[in-house]
């Protein structure tokens, strides 16, 4: 997440909720991207050091785990801007201009001068991020698939470009032999069937059967993976998305809930002010008397009614606006208490960490740390298989 102002209950319900249960089932790391804040705040970066810290602290009160996830600041680990120098050395200018988010942001950011190479380039500093721990899934929201896919181009351009080392199909038959006669008599078969036939399955049973293996090295494990699909040495491997299902909130005046528009409610928001932000919120502009009837499907606090609120509460106000016989404050009530007794859990989870800095700064570098070792052994593939290292 970029470090541009508080959370809000958009990030709580679109991405930390699912951050909360990946972390139990993969090796996760989650970054706050200050590099990419300064794509498009680049003259107001006063706040960044704070805004790190507090978006830090939020995602701790909300439940993710240093003890079982890595937490970190991209900045702290700058082999992810080394690498994004090293991959825009190969990747066409066209890739980036298509990508789909470059000229809708410009134009929702009118405001902000963003003719700069840094905000072209960002979607290619998004894939070194992805890259630089050979990630295999990127969780994403659908508007997020175009720049994975972009990722795999980039990986794609640069293992062709590079993965050709000399002699490269002798070191392949000679790692092949390496796991034992009857694996190696499989990956051959297989190896065949896909190349010859097209056999998707096949390729995956000898995906399957190279992640078996357990006296290969590194490399070895990567030429086999590149002879398998007729490619060079892998040395970036190819990330995959992983769809999330994230519920769209919308802000307090119907528009999605965002730090842009100034519509939204943070994370650990005061529950005082929690009341007041959704006593004024938006409803179905068709009721504007108490007796004028409603439609639920046209008004942002059903949509909130729809995350938050039980079923019998929500049969209680599409009834009783459809029929007049609640008010839009009566609507409003349960949904003030309902998300004050989830804040409430946060603010509660956050006091150790806001009475304590350290402990803060100490996860970060912790998380920094643990980053950069598994950073730095992709960067020195990298350089290696460019030549620019021995």
């Amino acid at each position: 997440m970029r470090p541009t102002g508080r959370l809000h209950l958009g990030h709580l319900h679109g991405v930390l909720k699912n951050w909360v249960q990946m972390q139990h089932e993969y090796e996760c790391y989650f970054f706050v991207a200050d590099y990419h804040a300064l794509t498009t705040n680049y003259d107001a970066s006063e706040n960044i050091e704070q805004f790190t810290y507090d978006t830090v602290v939020d995602w701790l009160a909300a439940g993710v785990n240093p003890g079982t996830s890595t937490i970190f600041v991209q900045s702290r680990v700058p082999e992810h801007a080394e690498l994004h120098l090293l991959l825009s050395m190969i990747t066409p200018l066209s890739w980036l201009e298509r990508v789909p988010s470059y000229k809708d942001q410009q134009q929702k950011l009118n405001d902000k001068d963003l003719a700069t190479y840094g905000f072209l380039g960002y979607p290619l500093l998004q894939s070194a991020d992805i890259l630089i721990y050979k990630a295999g899934w990127v969780p994403v929201g659908a508007d997020q698939v175009a720049h994975v896919e972009l990722t795999r181009e980039v990986a794609r351009r640069f293992n062709h470009v590079y993965g050709r080392e000399p002699g490269f199909e002798e070191h392949a038959r000679a790692a092949q032999k390496k796991m034992g006669k009857k694996a190696a008599r499989l990956y051959g078969e297989l190896r065949k069937e896909y190349q010859e036939k097209g056999d998707a399955e096949a390729l995956e049973r000898a995906r399957a059967l190279l992640g078996e293996q357990q006296n290969l090295s590194i490399g070895d494990r990567e030429r086999l993976f590149g002879y398998l699909e007729g490619s060079g040495r892998i040395i970036l491997p190819e990330p995959q998305s992983l769809l999330t299902e994230s519920a769209k909130l919308p802000g307090l005046d119907g528009e999605k809930m965002s730090k842009s528009y100034n519509n939204y409610i943070s994370l650990r928001e005061a529950p005082e002010v929690v009341d007041e932000k959704i006593r004024t919120m938006q409803t179905d502009p068709a009721r504007v008397r108490l007796q004028d009837p409603g439609e639920p499907g046209n008004c942002p606090v059903f949509a909130l009614h729809e995350v938050y609120s039980d079923e019998a509460t929500r049969t209680w106000a599409a009834e009783g606006c459809r029929a007049a016989s609640i008010g839009c404050v009566d609507c409003k009530k349960p949904l003030m208490r309902a998300i004050n007794e989830e804040q409430e859990e946060y603010r509660q989870r956050a006091v150790q960490f806001e009475e304590d800095p350290d402990l803060v700064n100490a996860i970060i570098q912790e998380g920094s740390d643990k980053a950069r070792a598994v950073a730095r052994e992709t960067l020195e593939d990298v350089k290696e298989a460019i030549g620019l290292v021995r």
